[in-house]
């Protein structure tokens, strides 16, 4: 679909003063959601301008998440996107200005923050510009996890949902869903689903048990923009409360950029470095050995749901552009299944119907 370039004109006169001439309107790159992104080029005056115009085809679905989530404990009649955006900037985490939104229209006139995203500068720099990124991306990371957190904003909607045991376990049962039963054609037999759903539900035991902290949910390279020197986020919309390790784990094991083992033992070591100093204190060597133990547990909790995530955007949505990402996230779950022995049991369930674990000694 195109943007309705008279309507775009006048929302740019009627509501924002601008004057626009030379307009340009130009279609972006989409990702696997309902909405669709156009960059604007204009004149304004003598000076050229640009801004980002998100649309959906239904406005009133912009009221709607597309991920799962649990009972939402408060109710507001601004959109998510919007809610949530305005909570961050309040604490200083680098998200786009939202110059006016048309609820009618269904359209978000949003600051333009260019087009490299952290995938494509990493890909594009070299080793050091890689840890550099990465390390600017945990520095924002830690904005949502301190400031925006201590800052329980009663009308933000992300403190009124949270990831719980039956969330977690729901994304597990979409991988298995998805993952394995719509990607393979195989139904998984009901003494192994019992078997497996058991182990799923101890890693959702645990994780839930962990202190809440503002989340993001989609926390990756596709997801964070590199703009005047600084990480920027995207997507937000679905944020909730949850463990500190699933923006983290979202991070360091991303689906689209895999990182050497090497820099991500690193960059946990950052995150709690600086984690410590804005708590005011440190972590132990035990207690870092625990926290990378239940990292790995949300990074296979993440990484399966974002392969069954993968499926359903194919088999839904009739978008197979995620296919290509699957087996690497698959390799991630493997190599954590085999780094705790207490893990054994849930990866010898799954091999049968999970290839890239069959391939993995």
């Amino acid at each position: 679909m195109m943007l309705n370039r008279e309507t775009v004109l006048t929302l740019l006169k009627t509501k924002m003063g601008i004057a626009a001439s030379n307009v340009e309107i130009s279609a972006l790159k989409g990702d696997a959601s309902n909405r669709f992104y156009y960059r604007l080029e204009y004149a304004a005056g003598n000076r050229p301008a640009t801004m980002i115009v998100m649309e959906l085809a239904e406005p009133e679905a912009f009221k709607k998440s597309e991920e799962a989530v649990s009972a939402d404990a408060i109710t507001v009649d601004e959109l998510p996107y919007i809610n949530i955006l305005n909570h961050l900037a309040k604490s200083d985490v680098a998200v786009p200005k939202l110059f006016f939104h048309d609820p009618a229209a269904g359209l978000l006139f949003l600051e333009d923050l260019g087009d490299q995203t952290l995938e494509v500068e990493i890909n594009e720099g070299d080793e050091a510009s890689l840890r550099r990124y990465y390390r600017l991306a945990i520095d924002e990371l830690l904005k949502i996890q301190g400031p925006a957190t201590r800052d329980r904003n009663r009308n933000c909607i992300a403190f009124g949902r949270a990831f719980d045991i039956s969330l977690l376990m729901w994304e597990f049962d979409h991988f298995l869903e998805y993952g394995i039963e719509a990607r393979t054609g195989v139904v998984i037999k009901p003494a192994d689903r019992e078997t497996i759903r058991g182990e799923f539900l101890k890693i959702c035991e645990t994780l839930a048990a962990e202190l809440k902290v503002f989340t993001h949910r989609d926390y990756h390279s596709r997801n964070l923009m590199v703009h005047c020197n600084r990480i920027w986020l995207l997507d937000f919309q679905d944020a909730l409360l949850g463990p500190c390790v699933y923006d983290l784990a979202s991070l360091l094991k991303d689906s689209y950029t895999v990182l050497p083992e090497s820099l991500v033992d690193e960059l946990i070591d950052y995150y709690l470095e600086q984690r410590a100093g804005m708590m005011g204190n440190g972590m132990k060597i035990a207690d870092r050995a625990a926290f990378r133990r239940r990292f790995d547990l949300m990074s296979i909790q993440r990484n399966l749901k974002a392969a069954g995530r993968f499926v359903y955007i194919d088999v839904v949505k009739k978008k197979n552009h995620l296919l290509a990402y699957i087996p690497q996230t698959l390799r991630y779950v493997g190599r954590n299944l085999n780094r705790h022995n207490e893990l054994k049991k849930l990866k010898e369930a799954l091999q049968p119907y999970v290839e890239e674990l069959r391939s993995m000694p």
